[in-house]
């Protein structure tokens, strides 16, 4: 518990330091990827004032989030949605960043019950042009979020991306401006958003100088994992 506590103030510091560097004052939100990890490592975190967690898994997910129920917490579903997982994911979750195409969004949206707030979402953008990556291709953003954004029972606030991995921080400001330049665009067009959901544990300054609003971090606060992948759930959605 205390090397997480060291951890989360440690990435705190970082966000803070960034934010100072380039000039901004604006709260920048913090997700810890709690993926792969055991209730109790996310139990630990949540006592050192970490309240935001985010998974991939939809299993994995609905039991942490059963497991731990009574401690209120903010749960994000951050990886690639199959069709069949939908209704799971609009029923146990607050946030979705991983939105890629509107059929996904229709599903989300006609099974968010009515008696909580609508989902939060984040509409995914393929940046790079990796194709092993999910994401809708910048060009059709607009339309998609055009398309997301009169559903029921969802609130469009933003983007994500996760870019091409590089060490090369000019590199990393040029993907992750690409991002926010998007947004600017669709806000522009009429599209309200607030959120830029971008950068982890690597890159996160850079995330930050180019207007990440929300960073998802896992690395840096809970140490490597060896991640296993179920066998219903593989990285492609369908």
């Amino acid at each position: 518990m205390d090397s997480i506590c060291a951890n989360l103030q440690a990435v705190k510091l970082r966000i803070a330091n960034a934010a100072q560097a380039c000039g901004r004052s604006d709260d920048i939100a913090l997700v810890a990827v709690s993926k792969s990890f055991p209730v109790e490592t996310i139990g630990a975190a949540h006592a050192c004032g970490q309240c935001a967690f985010g998974e991939n898994y939809t299993q994995e997910a609905i039991e942490k989030i059963a497991a731990l129920s009574e401690l209120g917490l903010e749960w994000h579903f951050i990886g690639p949605i199959q069709s069949n997982k939908a209704r799971t994911i609009a029923e146990h979750f607050s946030w979705i960043h991983s939105v890629d195409r509107l059929k996904i969004a229709q599903r989300l949206s006609a099974a968010r019950p009515t008696d909580v707030a609508p989902l939060q979402v984040c509409i995914q953008v393929r940046i790079g042009g990796e194709s092993t990556k999910s994401g809708v291709a910048p060009l059709h953003a607009l339309a998609l979020a055009r398309a997301v954004g009169v559903l029921p029972r969802l609130t469009l606030r933003g983007l994500m991306a996760i870019p091409p991995a590089s060490g090369d921080s000019v590199q990393q400001r040029h993907y992750f401006a690409q991002l926010r330049e998007l947004k600017n665009d669709l806000v522009a067009a009429g599209i309200a958003l607030d959120t830029l959901s971008m950068g982890m544990s690597d890159d996160l300054e850079a995330a930050i100088a180019e207007g990440a609003t929300l960073v998802r971090v896992g690395t840096a606060i809970f140490g490597a994992r060896q991640e296993k992948v179920p066998a219903t759930e593989n990285a492609v959605p369908q």
